[in-house]
């Protein structure tokens, strides 16, 4: 039990972390009267490239960091607690993935916050828990789909708001399910039967042959 414990809080970690890291750039930008929005993402141009690597790290507003704040919080403790091994790789190359995407296919203007990483954690714990065909990971797979489905609707332009940046949803999106398929043989994986099981099935198997015949 005390082990659980361990390991629960250690998954929180890095995920409290970041939303210090996000919380406090809010406070000093705020506070000294800054602006970080030229930290974004601006598509195709040169002064937009570094916000690949930045644009999770900026808000427009409290608001808009506390919308973000529990679903990161949430779903990448879930990924550092169920795919710890990996977790930190995963992680870098949903961030990453998404803020590519949005600089080659964005519209023009900047684009910021960390709602692409958010939709590639959602679709990366979806689809990995799909694919490995492991209980506990297709457990969480249905409970994100309970609790973040409705996401799905704001990567489109048809359904997103006019200033909302669907195309980092989107961008994170495509990166979370790359990641699922790319790291298929990492991490966590489904349990082999016990050889006792698997004779069992041999067993069962050869007499399911024995016992069928055909008359002419």
């Amino acid at each position: 039990m005390k082990r659980d414990i361990q390991r629960i809080l250690a998954a929180a970690i890095i995920p409290l972390f970041i939303i210090l890291i996000l919380y406090l750039l809010k406070f000093l930008e705020v506070g000294m009267d800054w602006d970080f929005t030229h930290l974004g993402v601006y598509p195709m141009e040169k002064k937009g490239f570094f916000g690949i690597f930045a644009h999770p790290l900026v808000h427009s507003s409290f608001k808009h960091l506390l919308a973000n704040t529990l679903p990161l919080l949430f779903l990448s403790w879930c990924l550092f607690y169920f795919y710890r091994d990996i977790a930190p790789y995963i992680f870098f190359s949903i961030w990453i993935g998404c803020g590519l995407f949005t600089f080659l296919i964005g519209k023009p203007g900047w684009h910021i916050g960390a709602s692409g990483i958010i939709y590639g954690l959602a679709f990366f714990l979806f689809f990995s828990g799909i694919l490995r065909k492991h209980i506990p990971l297709v457990a969480i797979s249905l409970l994100v789909t309970f609790l973040y489905g409705g996401l799905v609707w704001n990567m489109f332009p048809q359904f997103a708001k006019a200033d909302t940046s669907w195309e980092g949803h989107m961008g994170g999106a495509i990166a979370g399910m790359i990641c699922s398929a790319a790291f298929i043989k990492y991490g966590p994986q489904r349990p082999e039967p016990f050889a006792d099981e698997e004779d069992e099935e041999e067993e069962e198997e050869q007499q399911e042959d024995e016992s069928t015949y055909h008359t002419d």
